[in-house]
């Protein structure tokens, strides 16, 4: 009969036989934290990983079964980051902004995270801890049990896609974004676009080139107010 498939949370760290691990988990992980902070997730390899920890790439399959498994711990490590223990308000949205402000940050200084791919069930012990906080923010929101998921996903959503568009401005010229401004507004103007112009009245190109980040907690803040109304 085929083994049933585990995670990399519920295997033991070291098996009961064999000699003493030369490794932890957590300093593995780390290790790939540092490489995928200087240079990118591409550069996470277990050759790499192996290389900074002056070890063996096959020495770290006594600990991993795979690259995934890899991403899955870099991620949930950096999900630990998030401060849990401040006490709640007793109001959704500004419980969850909370939440989801704090999570940006994460991804602004862990650029990586955008990258790895999504999987609606990668959670480990930090995740779960994320999930079961932002449930209990949703607590007093009259919603079913799959609405405040279906929220609480449609909210991490919103944060990749807002730290994205940040880290996005920080790398683009910004000579570049202000002449995108400029022709924006003017072709708008020509009349081809009526509702575009009207959505545009009284922007220049100093101001509808805006920083992502201004925006966000205003947006969220709306968004969670439909959404839990």
């Amino acid at each position: 009969m085929p083994q049933e498939p585990v995670t990399v949370w519920e295997r033991p760290e070291r098996g009961a036989r064999g000699p003493a691990p030369e490794r932890s988990r957590a300093q593995i992980t780390a290790a790939a934290i540092e490489l995928a902070d200087a240079e990118g997730l591409a550069a996470v390899s277990m050759r790499q990983v192996a290389v900074k920890l002056a070890t063996g790439p096959a020495s770290l399959y006594r600990y991993l079964a795979d690259r995934d498994e890899l991403f899955d711990l870099m991620a949930d490590a950096v999900a630990a980051e998030v401060d849990l223990t401040a006490p709640l308000t007793g109001d959704p949205v500004e419980d969850l902004l909370v939440l989801a402000l704090q999570s940006k940050e994460v991804h602004l200084r862990h650029p990586w995270l955008l990258d790895i791919p999504t999987e609606p069930l990668r959670l480990g012990p930090n995740g779960l801890d994320y999930l079961e906080r932002a449930l209990r923010a949703l607590a007093p929101a009259p919603l079913s049990e799959q609405s405040k998921l279906e929220t609480i996903g449609l909210l991490n959503a919103l944060v990749t896609q807002f730290a994205r568009a940040e880290l996005h401005a920080q790398r683009s010229p910004t000579e570049r974004q202000k002449a995108q401004a400029t022709y924006l507004i003017k072709a708008a103007a020509e009349g081809r676009h009526p509702l575009v112009a009207q959505a545009l009245a009284g922007q220049t190109a100093s101001n509808a080139d805006s920083r992502p980040q201004s925006h966000f907690a205003p947006l969220v803040r709306r968004v969670l107010v439909g959404l839990t109304s």
